[in-house]
């Protein structure tokens, strides 16, 4: 007999926290760098090693964390606890990070060093949980594609909820979103599945002795893991880079500032709306080949944008709505491959929260590079914010377009290369 599948409103439960962490990551990783580097005028080079450092340190951890969520996925309820503290710690910090009582750019570079370690702690801890959370209730493929579907749907509503807030309602209305909708989240996995109660996922010992101590490194014994791993690296490298500079280019390749919540709301909504077409390629072609598929389209509408000055608004948003139909793959296949992986490892109810932790260590190293390697390359190369000089626009194109395009290359060349493995089919 087939293993039941979960509602529809049961995942809708699970994947609800998805919103409130993707809605805090709009600001955290693409207004922060204006918000200190033109609000507050903080040297670019500068701001983009602090990031770099503390987003650095950030990823670090996230393996360390995985080993701690598989600890307490033991007792669920640890779990729930355990993210609802997180989501406290991470109001306040969020708080503190746009409203610096200091000024001075000795003393706004240390003060937002420090209130990010607090931020990406909180919100490293409460992501790790979730994604490990949902890979260890498993269950069928049409399952594992289900749980990521509403858990990536409901972070795209919380990005377009924080391309609105955090682009023209400002900080304060954005930290009182952010919080409103932990709650929700936070009430939503008390109430949701639970891997040790539900009966789709089995019940599993928690992990004693050498058995916890291994846990860490446990997923780089997976060969699929490792080259999913170096394709999600450099395809994430390359969703990065134009995330961290998107408002440079819009406010000043472009010079249409007020172009910016329609260009961002485009993106993501048509990516949103997206997400089921992707689904039906991810079930037709392949998690592999579908997500192949996402970056090639990508690499398309972002070869252009170099071509594109003052006032080409209506090309631009072309181009957002082709790049943001591209990011359902990018949404829906590495989420599904990586459950896939779990299981095909045998690591499934044992170790999902390792493999969560490396997981979000990628992808925040890919956040830290595009911006500990992006802005200070923008800076060498005479980019300043509200720059005009034709050389300066001219590094500021070749960044924002020309790296996403090589890095999604590099990208589809492996996923060309190991499109056999049985774990990545």
């Amino acid at each position: 007999m087939d293993a039941p599948i979960l509602p529809h409103a049961a995942s809708a439960r699970y994947g609800l926290l998805g919103l409130p962490l993707a809605f805090v990551a709009v600001p955290l990783y693409v207004v922060l760098p204006q918000h200190y580097g033109q609000t507050l005028g903080v040297p670019l080079g500068l701001l983009g090693a602090v990031l770099l450092l503390t987003r650095l340190g950030d990823a670090v951890i996230d393996p360390w964390l995985g080993g701690r969520v598989d600890r307490l996925l033991g007792r669920p309820s640890r779990v729930r606890v355990a993210v609802a503290l997180c989501a406290l710690l991470l109001v306040l910090a969020f708080v503190a990070l746009f409203f610096p009582p200091v000024r001075g750019t000795a003393a706004l570079l240390g003060w937002c060093a420090v209130t990010l370690v607090f931020t990406f702690g909180a919100y490293s801890l409460a992501s790790v949980a979730h994604l490990a959370w949902g890979t260890r209730l498993g269950g069928p493929p049409v399952q594992r594609a289900r749980l990521v579907a509403w858990r990536e749907g409901f972070a795209l509503v919380g990005v377009l909820m924080a391309n609105v807030l955090a682009t023209q309602a400002g900080p304060g209305w954005t930290a009182a979103a952010l919080a409103a909708t932990l709650v929700l989240g936070v009430v939503g996995l008390w109430r949701g599945p639970s891997p040790g109660a539900d009966p789709v996922a089995q019940p599993h010992e928690p992990l004693t002795g050498s058995a916890r101590r291994s846990t860490l490194w446990r997923p780089w014994r997976s060969v699929g893991f490792r080259r999913l791993m170096a394709i999600f690296l450099l395809n994430g490298i390359a969703s990065a880079v134009p995330a961290t500079l998107v408002l440079f280019f819009i406010h000043d390749r472009l010079q249409a500032p007020q172009w910016a919540p329609l260009c961002l709301g485009a993106y993501f909504l048509m990516a949103a709306l997206s997400v089921p077409w992707w689904l039906r390629r991810l079930a037709r072609l392949g998690p592999m080949r579908a997500w192949a598929l996402g970056m090639g389209l990508a690499t398309a509408a972002f070869a252009g944008v170099n071509l594109l000055g003052p006032g080409d608004t209506a090309p631009y948003l072309l181009v957002c709505l082709a790049a943001g139909w591209a990011l359902g793959a990018d949404l829906t296949a590495p989420g599904t491959l990586l459950t896939g992986v779990v299981h095909q490892a045998g690591e499934a109810g044992q170790a999902e929260g390792a493999f969560a932790g490396w997981w979000q260590w990628a992808t925040k190293l890919n956040l830290a590079l595009a911006a500990g390697v992006a802005l200070p390359l923008l800076e060498a190369l005479g980019y300043t914010p509200g720059a005009r000089d034709a050389q300066a626009l001219l590094a500021l194109g070749l960044v924002y377009g020309g790296l996403p395009c090589l890095f999604k290359l590099m990208a589809l060349a492996l996923c060309w290369r190991w499109r056999r493995h049985p774990a990545l089919t």
